[in-house]
């Protein structure tokens, strides 16, 4: 019921969740259904404790999709494109990325079509697509959709990428999903926005981040989940193709870290140190020219080398590759948020007014100063951040192969079990499927 049935093909196609004859879920969806339930279910228990009445919270997702076109003709002739999805031996074109002007260049009449059936027919299944550019590398693309529910936004997407394949070939094209298709040039992600909505947006910080004690609660759990499951996070986007893209042309680095921007970054300063919070300035931008208005600078994440970041309202996890189904991702991040919030319930149920008041700001303190290691908002793609991160504490799994194990780790399976998204034999049988996978695929 939360995402809908269309119609494609002349079939009458209905989301569908399956599970085996003894009850475990066999898909990816109803796991994601659960975490969302989950969420749902802690978060109410947070707001309750600001005085909100019990509603609907709701994970929203836009998923960010990147994909290349290239010609038909010059694929067939590659057998390693068509057998791996990737170039396995060839030298460097004569000209490539080195003027990185594609970003801002026109788009070519062919792709221009592409792009427009691809819009109708996304239109007509109820996919909200809504922008499309060119990208930084040669040949590069990309769609964004509009925010929807999570569970429907995964649908939506898995949708995408089944059309931008399909149609492709109407143009005398291919469309290449791999997430590191050729050497030497940007690979291609796909940033899973997202965020929570209840009434409103649950991570809007407001006119005053300092003072939304609510915001602050919230921003706070995501922090300290990011940083006690990074390594679920991490495994999350585990695959063949992503080892190649991670860490390599403007792809976040295999090591996750959050970026808050100079406000919030400075908010955490000012409540782990316990000194006067100064607020970053309000900058008005003056372009000089007397038809064009003056506007106050936006205070947004410009740290593309961050894994995840927040970006105004919302966070941007940027490690997922192209070709990802983005359940995995959603679902552990859901998860381990609800447990975050479950803490803080936990911690708090019974205080009322100053009292809660009081202990709230200092489990936010505390909180903070236990998961400040997570928050970066350097050059992720420096070398000195691999030693700092090390330093830290943080996980660096380069591979697949170092990044699954953690799934079957007993943390992992405790979380999973105490918020009734997934029982041992259900995550088993996952890390099971995904070593297969990848052992096949390479």
């Amino acid at each position: 019921p939360t995402s809908y049935a269309f119609v494609k093909d002349e079939v009458l196609c209905i989301p569908t969740a399956f599970c085996s004859y003894t009850g475990e879920a066999l898909d990816k969806k109803t796991p994601l259904l659960r975490s969302m339930s989950a969420i749902e279910e802690q978060a109410n228990r947070v707001l309750a404790l600001f005085g909100w009445e019990p509603q609907r919270v709701v994970p929203t997702v836009g998923a960010e999709q990147e994909y290349f076109l290239i010609s038909e003709k010059d694929y067939a002739k590659r057998q390693d494109l068509v057998m791996c999805g990737r170039t396995l031996f060839g030298y460097a074109p004569c000209k490539g990325q080195e003027l990185e002007e594609h970003y801002f260049g026109a788009i070519r009449p062919t792709v221009n079509e592409f792009m427009k059936e691809l819009d109708d027919e996304l239109w007509a299944l109820g996919v909200p697509a809504r922008t499309k550019h060119n990208e930084v590398a040669p040949a590069q693309h990309e769609l964004a959709p509009i925010f929807t529910n999570a569970n429907r936004g995964v649908d939506e997407n898995l949708l995408t990428m089944e059309k931008m394949r399909l149609l492709a070939s109407h143009y005398g094209l291919v469309c290449l999903l791999h997430e590191k298709p050729f050497e030497g040039i940007n690979g291609s992600g796909k940033h899973n926005n997202w965020s929570l909505s209840a009434s409103k947006n649950l991570f809007d910080p407001g006119e005053s981040p300092m003072d939304n004690l609510r915001f602050l609660v919230f921003l706070t759990a995501v922090i300290q989940a990011v940083d006690d499951y990074q390594e679920l996070l991490r495994m999350s986007v585990a695959s063949a193709g992503n080892d190649h893209r991670l860490g390599a042309d403007e792809a976040p680095p295999a090591i996750v870290s959050i970026f808050l921007g100079d406000e919030l970054d400075a908010i955490v300063d000012a409540l782990v140190d316990d000194h006067e919070y100064e607020s970053a300035e309000k900058v008005a931008m003056d372009l000089g020219v007397d038809v064009l208005p003056n506007f106050l600078k936006d205070n947004t994440d410009r740290n593309r080398t961050s894994p995840f970041a927040f970006t105004g309202n919302k966070f941007e996890f940027r490690m997922p590759g192209s070709n990802v189904n983005l359940s995995d991702a959603n679902m552990i991040l859901n998860t381990a948020v609800a447990k975050s919030f479950k803490d803080f319930a936990d911690a708090m149920e019974g205080k009322e007014g100053d009292e809660f008041e009081t202990a709230t700001i200092a489990y936010i303190r505390k909180t903070l100063k236990a998961h400040r290691r997570i928050i970066f908002n350097g050059n992720g793609y420096a070398e000195e951040w691999e030693r700092e991160a090390e330093r830290r504490g943080l996980a660096n799994h380069r591979t697949t192969a170092d990044a699954l194990p953690c799934f079957v780790d007993p943390k992992s399976i405790a979380l999973f079990e105490g918020l009734g998204v997934l029982s041992e034999a259900e995550v088993r049988s996952r890390y099971e499927v995904k070593l297969e996978k990848y052992n096949k695929l390479l």
